[in-house]
């Protein structure tokens, strides 16, 4: 089945995004190997192109390695996946805060809403 994509940003970076969240959850472990461009590909359904840009981008930030004839590993390095899994909350946090302010609610407001939610 085929990644759940849409137009508003790069093809390349929202398959960026959604690798690293593969990694955070535990999809792919550390140390494990990625499966194959191609693979990616289609499993994404998009041009292998855009998946080979895209484990580019992962590779420069040292998330992915490579490794000549085998293929391409998750970083074994488990500081950088608790930093990484950080900043996506962060990210997640400060973009549902700036929704809610746009809705008008006031940071104590919010803060009581997340409460209200989370205690059912």
């Amino acid at each position: 089945m085929p990644w759940n994509l849409n137009s508003d940003i790069p093809v390349f970076i929202q398959i960026v995004e959604h690798i690293k969240n593969e990694i955070v959850t535990g999809k792919y472990k550390l140390g494990e190997r990625l499966p194959s461009v191609r693979d990616l590909a289609f499993e994404a359904g998009v041009n292998p192109n855009t998946m080979q840009r895209a484990l580019s981008e992962l590779e420069n930030t040292g998330l992915v390695h490579s490794e000549r004839t085998s293929g391409r590993f998750i970083t074994e390095d488990e500081d950088m996946i608790k930093e990484m899994k950080t900043s996506l909350v962060n990210r997640q946090i400060e973009e549902f805060f700036k929704n809610m302010e746009k809705l008008g609610f006031t940071n104590e407001e919010i803060l009581k809403l997340v409460k209200q939610y989370a205690d059912k």
